[in-house]
């Protein structure tokens, strides 16, 4: 009887290791903010979540502030005063994360274009595969996209064909924002130099990650496009996409990088 409740705790404990943090930038995602948050805290992985809020004026983060109550010690909320950029959100987010010791950390949209289903699929990835970085990939077993219109698809898939082009990277998916990075790559990739804000930041972490030769794999997944609120895409992320990677490759050459 003793032996079966030591046991029992044991399990009980390894379940509830906050060894996994899901950072989700927000701005004005009031209407899909308690969904996502919901979601992803009943995942039978007790993933924790970081919300990053640039100060939405749809009060997003008061509607975390209200469920933080409900989900004590694993909904997080950090609140920033102006708008600043997708990048600076997850720069500011894993530096939280590595401060409070997490081993898996993830980038995560609000909207529902990724499936809180699939965290498990990166998780394992990581802990149990070989993977240093594991990819949510909309292009790894062709094209796995949902209510996109052509030309968004064609101009995503594309963007990573060129991605691939200029930097030697083998990912089919270089702008895919679904992804898990294990501790040790945040810890070696210098986050003071990262510039770039929009689909060029997600570029850029990964081709630092690729530089470092830290293992990257590509885990199929279906993305949809959001049902709510509005996408925050704009030509001024796309022109710093297409840019950015002549730069990130013209830095790696002058071993600047």
């Amino acid at each position: 009887m003793k032996w079966h409740k030591k046991f029992t705790f044991a399990v009980k404990l390894v379940e509830n290791m906050n060894d996994c943090i899901v950072i989700i930038p927000t701005y004005n995602e009031i209407e899909n903010i308690e969904s996502i948050i919901r979601s992803v805290l009943s995942q039978h992985k007790p993933f924790h979540v970081l919300i990053i809020d640039d100060n939405s004026p749809d009060h997003t983060a008061d509607k975390v502030v209200l469920l933080q109550s409900e989900f004590e010690g694993r909904l997080f909320l950090e609140k920033r005063d102006k708008k600043s950029g997708l990048g600076t959100a997850y720069v500011h987010g894993f530096r939280w994360a590595l401060q409070h010791k997490y081993d898996f950390i993830f980038e995560m949209d609000a909207d529902f274009s990724h499936n809180p289903n699939d965290l498990e699929k990166l998780y394992t990835a990581c802990h149990f595969g070989d993977a240093d970085l594991a990819i949510g990939s909309r292009y790894v077993t062709g094209v796995n996209v949902v209510n996109w219109p052509l030309s968004r698809v064609l101009m995503s898939y594309f963007a990573s064909v060129y991605v691939r082009m200029i930097t030697g990277m083998k990912i089919h998916d270089a702008t895919a924002g679904f992804v898990c990075y294990k501790r040790k790559v945040l810890e070696e990739i210098n986050l003071d130099k990262i510039k770039f804000v929009g689909y060029a930041f997600q570029i850029e972490m990964k081709y630092r990650t690729y530089c470092k030769k830290f293992q990257i794999t590509e885990v199929p997944i279906i993305f949809t496009d959001r049902t709510k609120g509005q996408s925050k895409m704009s030509n001024s992320i796309i022109v710093e996409a297409v840019f950015g990677v002549i730069a990130l490759r013209l830095k790696r050459l002058f071993n600047t990088l």
